[in-house]
């Protein structure tokens, strides 16, 4: 039997060797291929420094909200669905849709809105794909990728993880 250990992305408990990933010469396990993208993206959100916390383990949530328009209006069976499966991702708060508009909230330390828009394509309810929907979404992952490198853990004690 393995023991369990904390998914540092959503705080579960989880055995040891559940989606096991190694960093900095660090053992971690997470709950979903979901929470191991994330922390694999950004793991000076998650991991801190001896004397220097990071982010996640300060309890920072980093909440966003965006309306987006789906390539194809939904029937309320499918909107359902569809917000059945993003709801049930970390990190998910709020999911509003209405024909071919869909509002979400998340936590951004939990979810990007890359993650959402790839289940939203596994759902078969893809985002827009016009240019200025492909240049919308393009700039909001732009805006995360910045928000999250901004919060990276300062090392004061000489202390170094490749990131």
């Amino acid at each position: 039997m393995s023991e369990t250990v904390e998914d540092y992305v959503c705080h579960m408990q989880v055995p040891s060797t559940s989606f096991a990933t190694e960093y900095a010469g660090g053992h971690y396990a997470f709950c979903s291929a979901q929470c191991q993208e994330r922390f694999l993206a950004n793991p000076h959100l998650y991991v801190g420094f001896p004397g220097n916390k990071a982010p996640a383990q300060e309890g920072t949530e980093v909440i966003k909200r965006h309306r987006f328009t789906l390539l194809a209006p939904l029937d309320a069976i499918q909107a359902e669905q569809v917000k059945q499966a993003l709801l049930e991702m970390m990190g998910m708060q709020e999911v509003s849709i209405e024909g071919d508009q869909i509002e979400i909230q998340y936590d951004l330390m939990k979810v990007t809105a890359e993650q959402i828009a790839d289940k939203l394509a596994l759902t078969g309810a893809s985002l827009g794909g016009n240019w200025t929907d492909r240049l919308k979404l393009a700039f909001i992952n732009s805006l995360e990728e910045i928000e999250t490198n901004s919060r990276k853990v300062e090392n004061k004690k000489g202390y170094h993880y490749p990131l």
